[in-house]
């Protein structure tokens, strides 16, 4: 049985359990072009990057950055290759529960608009592509 992940259901911070059910069931809402796509893609969820990604990233706090894709995308993959790591995407607890706080929207719906994004770098695509893909969602 499905359960919505909202506001009202939690009187407590999700955990990270919590947030990776949440985003098995984000990712299910992904539209089907894109998911299809996406089957090699490992989510993994933390509660925050590490000091190296935050410098990578530039990020000025911790809560800067909401997910990240690791690997390479496949505008750039050849099927020549053999790559070495996974295929990641990882959503970071913390900094998403405090968008989900400010905003205040359904917690699936904040975590699908991270995977929609993240996901989207995994194909190359652009920030105006996502942001349609979102809007079909």
């Amino acid at each position: 049985m499905a359960h919505r992940h909202d506001i009202g259901h939690y009187t407590t911070a999700p955990t990270l359990a919590d947030l990776e059910a949440v985003a098995r069931e984000a990712f299910a809402g992904i539209p089907a072009e894109l998911r299809r796509f996406a089957g090699n893609v490992v989510i993994r969820v933390e509660d925050f990057p590490d000091d190296e990604t935050l410098e990578d990233m530039e990020c000025e706090t911790p809560f800067d950055l909401l997910g990240l894709y690791r690997g390479v995308d496949l505008s750039r993959k050849s099927v020549l290759d053999t790559p070495e790591d996974l295929d990641l995407v990882y959503l970071y607890r913390r900094p998403i529960l405090d968008y989900w706080c400010e905003v205040g929207e359904d917690l699936t719906h904040v975590v699908r608009h991270v995977l929609i994004h993240e996901i989207g770098h995994h194909f190359g695509l652009s920030d105006d592509d996502m942001d349609r893909i979102e809007a079909q969602a």
